[in-house]
């Protein structure tokens, strides 16, 4: 009965002490998990452009870099930026992030859009057939104008563009037609003037500047759209700067341009996010006619708030794991890291604070009577005589009972048996007080 007795006290204190201490671990184990990520998807959708374009061209590099860290990247073509940014907007779209031309986000209010950055300029190519020099655009009132595809980047600026010059349908003929469309129509007189957004690469700008007859507009306004519209960047193209051979173009030509911009989903998987700007470094990273090696991406110019993590990776650059691992162990270890924080800041400290929590406990059922048999003690000490000693012995056996009642385990059964030592001197203390003859109370 009374090892029985015994193990409930036991099994009591370690309850008391070990169940709210196991509490306080996983509950910190359960905060730390919220702020643990999903792991990342293995593919993404990104919303590209026309077929033949620039941004398709682009986003084939990006699927070729990602592809190499197992990532798929899901290309959705696209009547070009202004569908882009349409679709990144609408919940029902199945798109994580799109190509979308530099100024088109200014005052959409669309919200849960974040900006990976800048990539490259797109220059605002304005090609024309003729004996006539053309540096303004108010020269092509009276005239057909291709002003790109519906759902297009290139047909909202041109359209801006036109519309600062005085330029409109009540006064041209504005024709929807984009790319190497516009480019046919050029070749072939059913256009006098055709515009074309894009790097200098891209198949339509790449072919309008090799075709026979074509000459480039050079933006003798270039200053005053830039003011007008913040989002455009004035540009030179040196004389032979396509090329020197052949003398393309036959002398420097000012331009005007936009930056092309990726936009995200602030729902998109930060690792992600990590990875496609790794790529963008990559993809447009290095020197071209417009653009120094290292200039591109950057945070400059975007229409929409930073990402955190866009803004993260331009001030430190990747991921320290990402340098040295394969991606998805790397995102494995930084998701597992977070662990680490409950088990550093929390499970250590409380396992070095239970054992003693525990010991406290089990010490403080036998020194809680020191309290009592020292004040006892004081007072045998300090009578004058034993006339009290039949008060002391009952007080003293009350001790001694209570103590006898202690069940402890073995490692402060030592403790135990010292306080039944002192009950011992204490009584002999008394019975020395009252001359060493038993009283009626102890023999009661």
């Amino acid at each position: 009965m009374a090892k029985k007795r015994f193990r409930d006290i036991s099994r009591r204190e370690l309850l008391i002490v070990v169940l709210p201490a196991l509490l306080f671990v996983v509950a910190a184990f359960w905060i730390a998990a919220q702020f643990i990520k999903p792991a990342p998807p293995k593919s993404v959708v990104m919303s590209t452009g026309a077929p033949h374009g620039a941004y398709e061209m682009y986003a084939a590099h990006y699927r070729t870099i990602l592809a190499r860290d197992g990532v798929t990247l899901v290309e959705r073509a696209s009547a070009g930026a202004v569908q882009n940014l349409e679709r990144l907007a609408d919940p029902g779209e199945e798109v994580d992030f799109a190509f979308v031309q530099g100024g088109l986000g200014i005052g959409t209010g669309k919200e849960g859009l974040v900006s990976l950055g800048s990539f490259y300029y797109e220059p605002v190519w304005v090609f024309y057939r003729g004996k006539e020099t053309i540096e303004r655009l108010t020269q092509l009132k009276g005239k057909r104008i291709a002003v790109g595809g519906a759902g297009s980047g290139t047909r909202k600026l041109a359209l801006d563009l036109l519309r600062a010059s005085g330029v409109d349908g009540a006064n041209a003929m504005l024709v929807d037609a984009g790319g190497l469309g516009a480019v046919g129509l050029l070749e072939r007189g059913e256009a006098d003037a055709i515009f074309l957004v894009g790097p200098a690469r891209s198949a339509a700008v790449w072919s309008a500047l090799y075709a026979p007859g074509f000459r480039l507009m050079s933006f003798a306004h270039a200053d005053a759209f830039t003011r007008q519209f913040p989002a455009l960047a004035k540009l030179t193209l040196p004389e032979g700067g396509i090329d020197v051979g052949r003398a393309i173009p036959p002398a420097a030509t000012t331009l005007v341009a936009p930056m092309a911009t990726i936009v995200a989903r602030e729902t998109m998987h930060p690792a992600l996010i990590d990875l496609v700007l790794a790529a963008a470094a990559e993809v447009h990273g290095g020197p071209d006619v417009f653009q120094r090696a290292g200039e591109f991406p950057n945070a400059r110019q975007v229409d929409f708030p930073l990402s955190r993590e866009a803004e993260r990776h331009y001030k430190s650059g990747a991921r320290f794991l990402q340098r040295y691992l394969p991606f998805w162990l790397a995102t494995l270890i930084e998701r597992m890291l977070v662990l680490l924080v409950p088990l550093v800041v929390v499970l250590i400290p409380v396992m070095r604070i239970v054992p003693g929590l525990y010991s406290w406990r089990m010490r403080s059922r036998i020194y809680r009577h020191y309290g009592d048999l020292g004040k006892l003690e004081r007072e045998v000490a300090e009578a004058p005589s034993g006339a009290r000693a039949p008060d002391w012995l009952k007080r003293l056996d009350a001790i001694e009972s209570e103590v006898e009642l202690i069940r402890t385990p073995l490692a402060f059964a030592n403790q135990l048996y010292i306080l039944r030592e002192h009950v011992g001197l204490v009584r002999a203390a008394i019975l020395r007080k009252a001359g060493g003859r038993p009283s009626e109370g102890a023999a009661d």
